[in-house]
């Protein structure tokens, strides 16, 4: 069915601080001007210094939860977040594949914090089932790592690990962010199955990036179900991504969140956006 509007459904984690998982997702999507739905995985305790505690929800809620969505309100894409056990992620390829709906992938392994949100023997169960399904994959440079079992130390590298993701565990394109990289620019590479894009931007000095990978991924999504190309969809991404770490937002004790009113701010004048400064 048709929509008179775009429709996204993320299914991942909460932050009850607002600045990832499911609440930065839902933030994201209404900034892009798309209808967001959220399917809950993991109810997460945790804030911007880190994760105090995990409870996953039952796996045949999960599915309830998705089937109820999927039978009202098909969705143009899905976008899935953190996903922590094997049944879970068993779960989710299912419907997708049953549904054939678009699919990004943020592989989400490790928070900000280095707390692990992925138990030992779900990496396997994402390759083998969820990542041939993906139409676009965004892993950072560690999770690039973790899924290839390999270090990545250049943009070539990156290069490299984009095509292999493709090629080897069968995303049709992939998207591997270089923000972990130190050096002067925050590279990210997709291979879209044809070719090689970069997209660099000049690094920007702050630790107040708590929840980039889930907008970034949020974004792709929503630009996805408006009928944007994988290309377009990245560029307007990482465009989106770079003003929220710009403004992003000096709140609580240790990585604060990214400003998803960001990329509003460009263009004012100074005295309008100091509080970001």
């Amino acid at each position: 069915m048709k929509h008179s509007i775009p429709t996204v459904l993320t299914i991942a984690g909460t932050d009850p601080t607002g600045g990832a998982g499911i609440q930065a997702d839902l933030k994201t999507f209404q900034e892009r001007e798309v209808y967001g739905m959220s399917v809950v995985t993991s109810i997460v305790a945790q804030n911007t210094v880190g994760v105090q505690d995990v409870e996953h929800l039952p796996a045949d809620f999960i599915q309830k939860q998705i089937e109820s969505v999927l039978v009202d309100i098909s969705p143009d894409v899905i976008k899935t977040g953190m996903i922590a056990t094997s049944e879970m992620m068993v779960i989710i390829a299912e419907a997708i594949d049953k549904y054939s709906i678009p699919y990004v992938i943020d592989p989400v392994m490790v928070a900000k914090s280095g707390d692990h949100l992925m138990d030992v023997n779900s990496k396997q169960t994402m390759i083998d089932r969820l990542l041939p399904l993906a139409t676009v994959v965004t892993p950072n440079i560690p999770e690039a790592e973790v899924l290839l079992s390999e270090s990545i130390e250049s943009v070539a590298e990156a290069e490299d690990a984009a095509r292999r993701i493709v090629h080897e565990l069968g995303a049709n394109a992939a998207v591997v962010k270089g923000g972990h990289h130190v050096n002067d620019e925050a590279v990210d590479v997709l291979y879209d199955g044809a070719g090689i894009h970069r997209f660099p931007t000049a690094r920007i000095n702050t630790k107040h990036t708590h929840g980039t990978g889930c907008t970034y991924s949020a974004v792709i999504a929503a630009e996805l179900a408006k009928g944007n190309s994988v290309y377009d969809a990245v560029k307007t991404a990482k465009l989106f991504i770079t003003d929220a770490i710009r403004y992003s937002l000096k709140l609580g004790k240790g990585n604060g969140p990214t400003n998803h009113w960001g990329y509003r701010l460009q263009g004012l004048p100074k005295r309008n956006r100091r509080i970001f400064q």
